[in-house]
């Protein structure tokens, strides 16, 4: 399975990733979906918006539409 890549070029957190990857709509968005438990980090679920992505990770929602995996570039 081909995942595909979203540059970020730095650290970025968790929720504005969500955003900038196009996994959700806005910010509050991102904190619905994070507090739902409907997003995964290196297959783990991540409750913490503020959660520092550094490139490599592999961010997976599940929002009972779909299924979407991104790898943090």
């Amino acid at each position: 399975m081909d995942i595909e890549t979203v540059e970020v070029g730095g650290t970025i957190r968790l929720g504005q990733f969500l955003k900038f990857a196009g996994l959700a709509d806005s910010g509050a968005h991102a904190h619905e979906l994070i507090a739902e438990g409907d997003v995964q980090v290196d297959g783990r679920v991540e409750t913490r918006r503020g959660r520092q992505l550094h490139g490599g990770e592999v961010v997976t929602l599940a929002d009972g539409r779909a299924v979407r995996t991104v790898r943090v570039g």
